[in-house]
């Protein structure tokens, strides 16, 4: 009775693996039939995904939005429980969104998520309990369809692939704050239904040799901050990293150095919110970047990749009470912040060691360029212990206001904030406010275009509080609401990434009247006459600055700034601030 048992339990089990590998045959990848050289096109990845939700109740798919290239952007989503109401499910389960193909020549997630969702459909791995995977298959669908084989020229496979950039040519991962792509308007609808408390975003890596196919990119924990910052630098990552060891996938931080060798030493990506990460971890969300490395073949960089995921919802669905505690007290703690960090540097006081795998390299002289180059040896694997800067301190911080007051007229800026599901109010009358203005005193702009744009940086201002009339309709915005991250990282200047310094407020940069000089003499001379003060400022402003005294047009120039007729929009920020101390003057 006893052999009669076991032998049904091991006819029982082989028939089980055989029903699942009878599935898995069923819904084939391109990837897996071409065995490994190859990556789904678009029309194949969408294919694959209707199939697989025709064929298992636990998928879903459905179109969103629009991107550049006229074709909606695609979600689909697994969960056991067949539910696909993010509202409800948000509430209980732990949700994980995929991002893949924002760069379509980095296709190793597309191929591991089409793998991983048939995987979990026939129950090859466990689903989750406690977790919903969501995927956007493609997200720059534009330059998958720009397909090639050549534009990655450093890359190990597969034989063709998609294009970096998108069909107006961004490079979409430069794109979530400024929005300037039908592409992220489209993925901040899908990231604000989806609310996910994890995000994926999966591409291949540039830069230096090393051992290991698999590294990651968290986002930075101190600029996460609070106990969520904590957790994802002392619990997740290190969790995520045991149990890709414990399966033999060693993986260590992105490698984040250009033209010189990793065993020097090197600090952790900082993903200002131009990034995925960045953009998505303005919400609390738990953001990571995977990056298999560029030189190894493309079949084991897919079952990296892959395998990466699998432990991720692991973790997920073990943790899920944990992760929705601590996003739920960040989003409280956030609201009760007087201060908060714009800018970020290293800090070097504070240096974590990484048990680096590389390989050793020489510097040659090159026979192309008769000039030093650098070159690896894979024949000379080291391990050594290097120095990894993973921690930053803020370098420029800001009071939190109570509310923003924004000028009507900007448009594009109060359109991504409704985007991005910023709640505001337009005056109703005109109002006085006691607020906080700011003058543009300074700020240097690159020389090359650079996405569209020629953005500034290095950004100063100037600040008085002063009582201003606003008029009907102007933008009044609380900052008490989820959203306020987005709001101080997009309205305040200094932020690398705001608004300002991607050139949507231009138009203040310049002056809109002048003055003819010969007219501009005389009353320049009554100036000086009638106001002693000013007249002393002057006269000492050309004792201090030689050229100033040289440069007569300088001169009549600055007096024109300090007088009546200067325009009081030049360099004026046309977004205000009302303190959390200060009161209504009046309305």
């Amino acid at each position: 009775m006893r052999y009669f048992l076991i032998f049904s339990i091991l006819f029982l089990l082989l028939s089980c693996e055989k029903k699942i590998e009878d599935k898995i045959a069923e819904y084939p990848t391109p990837f897996e039939k071409s065995n490994g050289n190859q990556t789904a096109t678009y029309d194949e990845v969408i294919e694959f995904y209707i199939q697989l939700a025709k064929g298992f109740p636990a998928i879903n798919i459905q179109t969103i939005g629009e991107t550049d290239s006229g074709k909606p952007l695609h979600i689909v989503t697994f969960n056991l429980d067949g539910d696909f109401n993010f509202s409800k499910i948000g509430k209980d389960k732990t949700i994980i969104l995929i991002n893949n193909g924002i760069h379509p020549g980095e296709s190793d997630g597309i191929d591991a998520t089409m793998t991983l969702f048939r995987d979990l459909a026939v129950e090859k791995i466990t689903p989750p309990k406690n977790a919903v995977i969501t995927t956007i298959p493609i997200y720059n669908i534009d330059g998958a369809l720009n397909r090639n084989s050549t534009t990655r020229t450093n890359q190990n496979g597969p034989e063709s692939y998609g294009f970096r950039g998108n069909a107006q040519n961004y490079d979409l991962n430069r794109d979530f704050i400024k929005s300037d792509t039908k592409n992220a308007k489209t993925f901040a609808d899908i990231f604000h239904l989806v609310k996910p408390d994890i995000f994926i975003d999966n591409h291949v890596s540039n830069g230096a040799d090393y051992q290991y196919t698999l590294t990651h990119l968290f986002t930075q924990h101190n600029k996460l901050g609070g106990d969520l910052g904590t957790f994802i630098n002392q619990e997740l990552r290190p969790k995520l990293e045991q149990s890709l060891a414990a399966s033999n996938w060693n993986i260590t931080p992105y490698v984040n150095v250009f033209n010189t060798v990793p065993e020097k030493g090197f600090s952790q990506f900082m993903d200002s919110p131009r990034y995925s990460t960045g953009y998505t971890t303005l919400w609390n969300t738990l953001g990571m970047m995977v990056e298999t490395h560029m030189l190894k073949p493309y079949k084991k960089r897919v079952e990296g990749t892959y395998h990466l995921m699998v432990k991720m919802i692991e973790i997920a669905d073990t943790d899920t009470k944990k992760i929705k505690e601590l996003r739920e007290r960040a989003f409280s703690e956030q609201l009760e912040m007087d201060y908060y960090p714009l800018q970020w540097e290293v800090d070097s006081t504070k240096v974590s060691t990484l048990n680096f795998k590389g390989f050793e390299a020489d510097t040659l002289i090159s026979e192309v360029t008769g000039l030093p180059r650098l070159k690896y040896d894979r024949k000379r694997p080291f391990t050594k212990k290097i120095e990894y800067y993973d921690n930053f301190k803020p370098s420029v911080i800001v009071e939190v206001p109570k509310a923003y007051i924004i000028k009507k007229g900007w448009t594009k800026v109060v359109d991504l904030l409704a985007k991005n599901q910023i709640n505001f109010r337009t005056l109703q009358q005109d109002s006085t406010f006691l607020v906080e203005s700011y003058k543009i005193e300074a700020y240097s702009t690159y020389e090359r275009p650079f996405e569209g744009h020629y953005p500034h940086y290095g950004t100063k201002v100037s600040k008085k509080s002063d009582t201003v009339r606003f008029s009907q309709g102007d933008y009044l915005v609380p900052t008490n609401q989820p959203g306020m991250r987005y709001l101080l990282e997009t309205l305040e200047p200094e932020a690398p990434d705001s608004f300002f310094n991607w050139n949507f407020f231009d138009t203040i940069l310049s002056r809109k009247e002048g003055f003819s000089p010969y007219v501009f003499e005389d009353v320049a001379l009554k100036m000086l006459q009638e106001n002693e003060s000013l007249n002393l400022e002057f006269q000492l402003k050309k004792e201090m600055e030689p050229d100033f005294a040289q440069n007569w047009y300088a001169q009549l120039d600055w007096l024109f700034t300090h007088s009546k007729y200067y325009e009081s929009a030049h360099m004026q920020y046309p977004v205000y601030r009302i303190l959390k101390d200060s009161g209504l003057a009046s309305q």
